[in-house]
């Protein structure tokens, strides 16, 4: 087994030990804004080994790199306040070349960089192995332990998301990775290293494949991570070219860990995001069309033109018109037929409009949305193929098959498929009057690129049809740039890095819908890391309803029920848009339990305003919970200050200073079951 090579990464300001491995020297400096810019010039230079690593031919990256041609190209700014440099190692012999392409945020002390190997021989290069785009040793001058904090990925439970955490010990391995080959699959890809002394990293990585992520505790206090693709192990084609899952480390330094939590939270909405307007994108509330009425249909298997517009006429009747409209799975053909055994999930592949139920397409509905105000989104899976669907037997030759399966995987990874997917859902976009697109991905795929690899070219499969998704996923936002992307993937099994710059997960997880206890586990996990997610909800009692707040939400209540109330509908929609811009500002947990998921505890959280010191707090007491009082302490407010404290179901307000609020705040709620939501502002004496 090779040995690996780290690097320690070399702000004192962080508490970092100035040296590489092995001996090497690297200089110190200061924790100005500058920061993270000179530690880039720092670990990017020729000579040094650069915190990443590679075999290649059978030998470790670190006893060559330092030899091979090195460059460093400055590049155009593109963003303002982003920092971004081209650097490329090239190996004289077989012409090898690696092209690190890094962005550096100095306003975030944030960092993220991609690598891209190109064979610029004219024969296959040799075997290229074992990449890991960061290869990397953290030291902390403290001495006490390292903690990671991360979170659960998707397995459809209670669980989804739960917060995590582990103490590393030296020697002692943590190793995680996605199932299936979805990026958020039983794992997910953020993480947030602590030290005692008030510094650490957060770290992302981008891949919406299979990434694994090692950490190891180190003698010192210090951890060493290593991460990259799973399965890599090919030669590459002359001019044949490949990149990798990218990475992030952005550095905090504050009294707990939530200061490097809610930088990362406002990284991720300014920088990271999608812009409409040079704006962040923002994902929207929605409502559906009476989501899988009547039964036995499911999901829109029974939809109609006349029914989607009797529906959104009745929204606007009593004045609950949503930013939009929300056509999930069922409306193309032989999704409908019911009769047959037929579904939204076994007619995949065949896109085309059922005629029988939309005789005049999508167009008349997306009209009727527009006409009210409101845009029109439409849900899609290109890559999942039934066999014997129409694009299964009729574009049979961009398919990848696998043993044991019922459909196919469409080839992202073939330009000419990927090239006529583009224009195909593109096309049906502009036709249809569709504004925001929706893709969901229920299968999972690793087994299908693997079975497809050529001998010797493991992984390959898999790097050409994640290149394809973010390429169909760019021409999209570039061909519509008022648009946004909701990335489902049977409910947030595709959330990483790289897919938060292109979409979001609007349909968070496929865990059994509307239960409040998961719903606010979810919520509270979640949230130490990605504040533009979302979920549906189909009641409007308190407890429930108050589960799915958030940045996005799809209300899936069923408005021509007799036993729907109108009055309570209005009643959530003023609530949420109350509450939803606070999800965009910090979070702090207020309640931390082993277990978030039981129905004996209370759980609540704090959304924190710091531009004019406002914010909510809402609290839920489950039904098994004994006390009905618990005591919280505030995070962000002024010590000095007085803040009024409204009750948003009773109104009933009290009065505390900024250093009552942080030393303990008394939350009542006298029956099991039910929830409270409290506004606090600052008050200008």
């Amino acid at each position: 087994m090779l040995k690996k090579i780290g690097i320690y990464v070399c702000l004192r300001v962080w508490g970092l030990s100035p040296h590489y491995a092995h001996g090497q020297n690297v200089a110190k400096f200061t924790g100005q804004s500058t920061d993270v810019v000179e530690w880039v010039g720092s670990h990017f230079k020729k000579g040094l080994i650069p915190p990443f690593s590679f075999v290649y031919d059978g030998v470790h990256s670190s006893k060559f790199i330092g030899k091979w041609n090195f460059s460093a190209e400055r590049v155009a700014e593109s963003e303002p306040g982003v920092v971004e440099q081209t650097y490329t190692w090239t190996d004289k012999r077989t012409k090898l070349q690696v092209m690190c392409q890094l962005k550096a945020y100095p306003a975030y002390n944030a960092v993220e960089w991609v690598l891209r190997f190109t064979n610029g021989g004219a024969t296959d290069s040799p075997t290229l192995q074992a990449v890991k785009v960061i290869d990397m040793d953290f030291h902390y001058d403290s001495s006490d332990r390292i903690t990671l904090h991360y979170a659960d990925g998707t397995h459809v439970s209670k669980a989804d998301f739960h917060p995590r955490k582990k103490v590393l010990a030296p020697g002692e391995t943590l190793q995680i990775s996605p199932e299936s080959g979805r990026s958020s699959d039983n794992a997910f890809p953020f993480f947030n290293i602590e030290s005692a002394s008030g510094q650490g990293a957060m770290v992302a990585v981008g891949w919406s494949g299979t990434w694994y992520a090692d950490f190891t505790g180190n003698a010192g206090n210090g951890v060493s991570l290593m991460s990259g693709m799973k399965w890599l192990d090919t030669y590459l084609h002359a001019d044949e070219s490949i990149r990798t899952p990218s990475i992030c480390l952005l550095f905090w330094k504050g009294g707990d860990r939530m200061v490097g939590h809610n930088l990362f939270r406002r990284f991720i909405i300014e920088q990271q995001t999608p812009k409409i307007h040079g704006k962040p994108a923002r994902y929207p509330i929605s409502a559906s069309f009476n989501y899988g009425d009547p039964f036995p249909c499911n999901e829109y298997t029974c939809l109609t033109t006349d029914y989607a517009l009797a529906i959104i006429n009745r929204y606007k009747q009593f004045k609950l018109t949503p930013e939009v409209f929300w056509l999930d799975a069922g409306w193309y053909a032989h999704a409908g037929d019911v009769e047959n055994n037929k579904n939204w999930s076994n007619t995949v592949g065949n896109w085309t409009i059922d005629s029988a139920r939309f005789p005049d397409g999508l167009k008349p509905i997306s009209d009727a949305a527009h006409r009210v105000g409101a845009k029109f989104m439409v849900w899609f899976e290109p890559e999942r193929v039934i066999k014997e669907s129409d694009w299964g037997i009729n574009l049979r030759k961009w398919m990848l098959d696998a043993k044991g399966t019922d459909a196919y995987l469409f080839d992202l990874g073939n330009k000419e498929a990927r090239d006529w997917l583009c224009g195909f859902i593109g096309d049906f976009m502009e036709a249809n009057g569709i504004d925001y697109y929706r893709q969901d991905f229920n299968m999972g795929v690793d087994n299908f690129w693997a079975e497809n690899d050529e001998p010797g070219r493991r992984g390959i499969h898999e790097i050409r049809h994640i290149e394809g998704l973010y390429a169909f996923w760019d021409y999209l936002l570039e061909r519509f740039p008022e648009g946004i992307i909701d990335n489902c993937a049977s409910g947030g099994r595709r959330i990483d890095f790289e897919s938060m710059k292109r979409s979001a997960p609007m349909w968070r997880t496929d865990y059994h819908y509307g239960e409040p206890v998961g719903y606010q586990t979810h919520t509270y996990g979640l949230n130490f890391f990605l504040p533009q997610t979302g979920t549906g909800v189909d009641k409007d009692d308190r407890f429930t309803f108050r589960s799915s707040l958030g940045t996005s939400v799809v209300y899936n209540w069923k408005v021509t029920d007799r036993a729907s109330s109108i009055t309570e509908m209005l009643r959530c929609q003023t609530e949420f848009s109350a509450v939803r811009p606070y999800f965009y500002e910090d979070y702090y947990p207020l309640t931390t339990h082993d277990d978030m998921t039981t129905d004996s505890i209370w759980m609540a959280y704090q959304l924190h305003r710091p531009s004019d010191n406002s914010g909510y707090i809402v609290g839920f007491r489950r039904q098994e919970a004994p006390d009905s009082t618990i005591t919280v302490k505030l995070s962000g407010v002024s010590p000095g200050k007085r803040y009024a404290i409204e009750n948003s179901d009773t109104h009933d307000v009290v009065m505390k200073t900024g250093h009552e609020l942080s030393q303990g705040l008394e939350l009542s709620l006298p029956d099991p079951c039910s929830s409270l939501l409290l506004k606090y502002t600052i008050q200008n004496d």
